[in-house]
């Protein structure tokens, strides 16, 4: 049995690898995809599956011609749409010899510490029962405010939630191109070192003709899962053996590859670093603060780093940190509610506002 580098990897494949122009399903291409699964499945790697393509699906099904706004429209075509997609991927695996459940989710699901580990513990059961989950956003009940960016946004928090050795994002291309991919002068980056210099520069800003995302926001995903000590490759979904290649050691397929950080950090940070979007306040910080929290030693946001209170939270919700000069530069579970923040911000002494262990920084 060929063994893989990974044990557990969280694949994330593209509306523009799962469909063709005209919005419909490309069978041959999820057939393809199965078949690499179930043999990596076979080899002993969990997969977690996620999935765009529901809209997509769900548009070829109806059509365009209902005068509908766009919120409407999504939640049409996703409803109509998922039950195609995974009623597919039930048949092309179980034909394999391996069964898959749904895991519907949305932003908000995130938003918790206790929502979060109830679909962690949802899914750490299905792998523990060689069910492989194919994860999608609840595009039914999701309104423009609480979508993810995109399926690469929750493919990066699933990658977190579940201690993935790697993440796979396949898109229709080799990977982040350092100019216009259709420029022949451009190349493919082949490898993302930690803490490089900002390449959003290099990128395109186009978005693929069926999903929400583009290369950019793959990009700034995939740092920061690196940064948290996980694998990111992005590549092309539409390459034959694309999943099987890249996690058979010494594979050179040509993609771009983000080396993780050496340092691993913990379940609850990998939650936090992800939370941003769900901070109910701002904690605003002095020049003190700010050295010492950029320090490598471990340090906590004492009262006495703080000048400005924003925001009404509650003792363990989510707040940023923001430098002096307005920047947002980390986010953390503050140990207080903000009346009580603004009551000691400033002073000497007394428990830190942000525990190291519960502090995140960019």
């Amino acid at each position: 049995m060929e063994r893989y580098r990974f044990g557990r990897v969280v694949v994330k494949v593209g509306s523009n690898v799962l469909t063709r122009d005209d919005g419909t399903l490309d069978t041959t291409r999820m057939s393809a995809l199965s078949d690499q699964i179930a043999q990596l499945h076979r080899g002993g790697v969990e997969i977690i599956l996620v999935s765009s393509g529901a809209v997509a699906a769900g548009r070829s099904e109806l059509g365009t011609e209902r005068k509908l706004d766009s919120v409407s429209a999504r939640q049409l075509f996703s409803a109509v749409g998922q039950v195609k997609l995974i009623n597919r991927y039930y048949e092309l695996m179980r034909d394999r010899g391996i069964l898959c459940g749904q895991v519907l989710t949305t932003k908000e699901s995130f938003s918790t510490r206790r929502h979060y580990l109830n679909q962690q513990h949802c899914m750490t059961v299905m792998l523990d029962h060689g069910v492989i989950p194919i994860v999608n956003e609840n595009d039914t009940v999701s309104v423009t405010e609480l979508m993810f960016t995109d399926n690469d946004e929750l493919s990066g928090l699933i990658a977190a939630m579940m201690d993935a050795e790697a993440l796979i994002i396949l898109s229709n291309i080799d990977g982040i191109y350092n100019g216009d991919p259709s420029d022949p002068a451009s190349a493919v980056i082949r490898t993302v070192e930690p803490h490089r210099d900002d390449l959003s520069g290099y990128i395109q800003t186009g978005r693929s003709q069926f999903g929400r995302g583009g290369m950019l926001t793959k990009y700034r995903m995939a740092s920061k899962v690196a940064d948290e000590g996980i694998e990111v490759t992005v590549a092309n979904g539409k390459r034959d053996g694309i999943l099987t290649d890249l996690l058979s050691p010494g594979s050179d397929v040509v993609s771009t590859r983000f080396v993780p950080a050496s340092h691993s950090i913990s379940q609850v940070k990998k939650w936090i670093a992800h939370s941003e979007g769900f901070a109910k306040g701002e904690l605003h910080i002095n020049e003190g603060a700010y050295e010492a929290l950029l320090r490598p030693e471990a340090t906590s946001l004492l009262p006495v780093g703080v000048c400005r209170v924003e925001g009404e939270f509650e003792k363990d919700d989510i707040v940023k940190i923001v430098s002096p000069d307005g920047i947002a530069i980390g986010v953390g579970r503050v140990a207080c509610d903000s009346e009580r923040a603004r009551q000691v911000a400033g002073r000497k002494g007394g428990r830190p506002l942000v525990h190291y262990d519960y502090l995140y920084m960019d």
